[in-house]
């Protein structure tokens, strides 16, 4: 039995560093996602409360918001991965990278559905909850090719969810506009420009 143990494990040994690995990365990417989501959150906090400076990017009298940070950092390490295609400690930092690129991106997810809209918008919450929650599910997720018929079921309930998520989030949206809407917009028109 230990020998059939040893050559199963050495037949899969390639399988398993890969998934080793790229759960590695995966838990990278949550990190910076959840590190820089949570960062950028209080530092908008902060200064729309004006208890510290205003470090908003302005061009020409606009603001520059931080999901177009975001959107560049996402550009460059998608570039960088295709044209040189890191390994070792350089495909860790792209990871990082690629975990604040997104979650600059993703706190802001309310604006792409409505670009008036003001900062404290439900939807980014709820996106960045989705994504956090997928990428954990990767941290932890077998490999596609490991998966049992459990996998598939789970896999199946998940996605479900997900569709169901996604009205449930437009009807979110509608409730927290006509419930706390009004006092989100005198905070956005109290903040700094």
């Amino acid at each position: 039995m230990a020998a059939g143990y040893s050559s199963d494990r050495t037949s899969t040994s390639g399988r398993d560093s890969e998934t080793e690995t790229k759960q590695r990365l995966a838990r990278r990417v949550l990190v910076a996602f959840l590190a820089t989501f949570i960062a950028a959150r209080v530092v908008v906090f902060l200064i729309m409360s004006r208890t510290i400076p205003d470090l908003f990017l302005h061009l020409g009298g606009t603001h520059v918001h931080h999901l177009n940070y975001g959107i560049f950092l996402l550009a460059g390490v998608g570039a960088y991965l295709v044209f040189q295609r890191p390994a070792g400690r350089r495909l860790g930092i792209a990871a990082v990278v690629y975990g604040i690129g997104l979650a600059l991106t993703f706190d802001e997810f309310g604006m792409w559905l409505h670009l008036g809209g003001g900062y404290w918008q439900r939807a980014s919450f709820d996106a960045v909850v989705v994504i956090a929650a997928a990428l954990g599910l990767i941290v932890v997720a077998p490999s596609i090719r490991r998966f049992r018929p459990r996998h598939w079921t789970t896999a199946a309930v998940l996605t479900l969810a997900l569709v169901v998520f996604g009205v449930l989030l437009v009807r979110s949206i509608h409730y927290a506009e006509r419930t706390i809407g009004p006092k989100l917009k005198q905070l956005d028109a109290v903040a700094p420009p």
